[in-house]
């Protein structure tokens, strides 16, 4: 999809008091992809343990068929755009939710290990339209003095959909007598922790008959009317709806579709600004945090941790995960995005180093020394606060505002890859790693991060309180 920027117009207004409720619904609802992002991307935490025991695998294979469905996320990120663009931002949710559903559905019901990939391909493929679709459409309808708030809802929910997923898992272990493999419902628990999922998807695909169209995408394919009808309903009767029409219309007539050749140039292939954009979402994804997320039952359970304790961390370092976020939103326009990145590098550094010292002790009776063991969890709860609060918000606020307008939607199309593909890479290799040695996992990961104090000083440039038209 092409950019959402408008130049400022008279036409522009704020939503009346009487419409803020119904803006605010309409954003909720199409958050709902978000959730089902977060939740879909690790509610496979709590069924690791279960399928390399179910279908008697290693870590390697196992690696990938937890990682497998990264492909589908990166395929589903690169084709959504131009899906929204053809039949319309609802229709592209609707289709979304409906494969979530058949993803949830397959994924509860496998024969075999190949299948149980394969609906994971599908679920990716959903997280990817979700997390362009979401933001991209809650950006287009929301009125302008509302939208970096309703913008907002996508992390939120995102952030949410992790913590409920982890909750439900826990919930269930319990109800099977914290047996991964016990019976539920005439399942598996792990089986009933992937099906679940189906709830979450029906109503988000039950909630997109409830919005309306965007208002920039009905007036690219020339309905005019409803596009006004629709901008009245978010906006208010009370403006100028010619004027916003007119301005929306001019935005897109003066967008430049950057493509890939625009981004060449410079020693090295890229333009620098887009090896730094890169350089920012490797980092993010290279210091190990969707190991929090795809994999912390089993980390816990290989140093002795009971399962049904091990789902519960899993569950209180997804809430961390939410109050880092919240702490990030609060504080990037005001402390700036280069101060936050680099406060939660140097956080991200103790407690990765610190997870690394714990895990470098010897097992007692297949348990980590209290000591150590106290550490580890503590070190962990820290590494993802320190994140949260920093990279997990902070890459994407920096990628959305500091390529040039001409290049920008491009640029930010090849940053995203470089984040999936090293979002792949992390989620394919820890299992391996983790047999070779975890303590030396950790190691690695706390290199990263603090390799990514000096890129951030030296290449990332502020963003704070400048205009879009300011970086180029």
């Amino acid at each position: 999809m092409t950019s959402t920027a408008q130049a400022p117009q008279s036409g522009a207004g704020t939503a009346h008091p009487d419409h803020l409720g119904h803006v605010i619904f309409i954003a909720a609802a199409a958050a709902m992809g978000g959730f089902l992002f977060g939740y879909d991307s690790s509610v496979i935490n709590g069924a690791v343990e279960a399928i390399r025991d179910r279908y008697d695998v290693g870590s390697a294979a196992l690696a990938q068929v937890i990682a497998i469905a990264l492909i589908g996320c990166a395929i589903g990120a690169a084709t959504a755009g131009r899906i929204a663009d053809r039949i319309g931002r609802i229709r592209c949710m609707q289709i979304a939710a409906v494969l979530f559903t058949i993803s949830a559905v397959g994924s509860a019901l496998p024969f075999a290990l190949w299948d149980l990939a394969f609906w994971r391909i599908v679920g990716g493929f959903a997280i990817g339209m979700a997390s362009v679709i979401g933001p991209a459409y809650i950006a287009e309808v929301a009125p302008p003095a509302y939208r970096g708030r309703l913008g907002s809802f996508q992390q939120a929910a995102i952030v949410v959909g992790i913590a409920i997923s982890q909750l439900v898992n826990w919930g269930l272990l319990n109800a099977a007598g914290g047996d991964q493999r016990g019976k539920l419902m005439g399942l598996e628990a792990w089986q009933v922790m992937l099906g679940v999922m189906v709830v979450p998807a029906v109503l988000y695909g039950l909630l997109s008959f409830a919005i309306p169209e965007s208002p920039r995408f009905l007036l690219s394919v020339g309905k005019r009317e409803r596009a006004k009808e629709i901008l009245a309903e978010v906006e208010g009767k009370d403006v100028d709806l010619n004027a916003r029409v007119a301005e929306i219309e001019h935005a897109m007539k003066s967008e430049h579709k950057s493509t890939f050749k625009d981004l060449l140039g410079g020693g090295f292939f890229f333009k620098p600004i887009v090896w730094i954009g890169i350089g920012l979402s490797v980092f993010q994804q290279f210091v190990g945090i969707n190991v929090a997320f795809y994999y912390s039952s089993t980390l816990w359970q290989s140093v002795g941790v009971d399962p049904t304790d091990s789902f519960f961390y899993s569950f209180t370092t997804s809430i961390i995960n939410i109050i880092g976020t919240v702490i990030a939103m609060i504080f990037v326009d005001r402390v700036g995005r280069k101060p936050l990145a680099l406060i939660g590098s140097i956080g991200m550094v103790v407690g990765l180093a610190l997870e690394a010292w714990a895990f470098s002790s010897h097992l007692v009776d297949g348990k980590l020394p209290s000591t150590q063991g106290w550490v580890a969890l503590i070190a962990a709860h820290v590494f993802v606060l320190f994140f949260a609060l920093s990279w997990g918000v902070v890459v994407w606020v920096f990628l959305g505002e500091m390529f040039p307008n001409r290049i920008r939607a491009a640029a930010l199309g090849v940053a995203a890859a470089a984040q999936w593909i090293a979002n792949w890479a992390i989620t394919a290799s820890f299992p391996s790693l983790a047999d070779w040695n975890l303590s030396g996992t950790y190691v690695i990961y706390t290199v990263f991060a603090a390799l990514s104090i000096p890129f951030v000083l030296k290449f990332v440039k502020e963003t704070k309180g400048k205009s879009l038209e300011e970086m180029g």
